[in-house]
């Protein structure tokens, strides 16, 4: 009977070490993939936003469709007139050597624009200025990298005009720190009607957001980048 009771006990006490073991191995194993998981969304984080401040290899940069900007858009330009944007031009002025005036003219110029709302609709593009519209529709004309005197660099993809309103420009390029497919935030928009003097433009990016969005919406999003 003694023997009995230690045979089954040692049996037990093997299979409980068993469970015990293969309970810790999962745990680690579980520990591990969370932990590669993490560092993979971190590395992804990090490739984001590297590419977001322009840098990135020419093998990252893809083919994008005027469906990445579809939509009702508005300047952001008014809404640096009416006051707005202060709190933006002070929370940069506190990590500058600039002073809000300072860069309330850097964005005076920057933003400036007559054009208030942009509405893209499949390949029609129409522009609206002082509330009146006019409306062409644009093909896709390739892209251009372009880099600057710090170092990083910038994808401008360009449509060129094949039909539509004499009042619409025959070039537009398109910046929204993106370089593949994805739906764009907000962008920069160049536009007019010559091409290679539009890649010369580094000082006047008028730009963009979601009609939906409010002043209020504006500013939150633009403190977050």
């Amino acid at each position: 009977m003694r023997n009995n009771f230690i045979v089954s006990y040692g049996r037990a006490l093997g299979i409980g070490c068993a469970m015990l073991i293969a309970a810790t191995a999962l745990a680690d194993i579980s520990a591990q993939a969370a932990s590669d998981k993490s560092h993979s969304h971190a590395e992804e984080s990090g490739k984001s936003d590297d590419i977001y401040r322009g840098y990135f290899e020419d093998s990252q940069i893809k083919a994008r469709t005027l469906s990445d900007w579809e939509g009702e858009w508005q300047s952001a330009y008014p809404y640096l007139l009416d006051g707005s944007l202060d709190p933006v031009l002070a929370h940069k002025a506190e990590e500058s050597e600039k002073t809000v005036e300072e860069y309330r003219a850097y964005y005076q110029t920057g933003y400036k624009t007559d054009v208030e709302r942009i509405d893209i609709n499949g390949n029609i593009l129409t522009f609206f200025r002082d509330g009146n519209p006019a409306q062409a529709h644009y093909a896709s004309d390739g892209h251009e990298i372009l880099t600057y005197k710090k170092g990083n660099r910038g994808v401008r993809y360009i449509f060129k005009k094949t039909a539509g309103d004499d009042a619409t420009p025959m070039f537009i390029q398109f910046s929204d720190h993106a370089i593949a497919p994805v739906k764009a935030g907000h962008y920069h928009l160049y536009f007019g009607d010559d091409r290679a003097a539009l890649l010369e433009e580094l000082t006047n990016w008028p730009t963009y957001y979601p009609s939906n969005m409010t002043a209020q919406d504006i500013v939150e999003d633009m403190l977050a980048h």
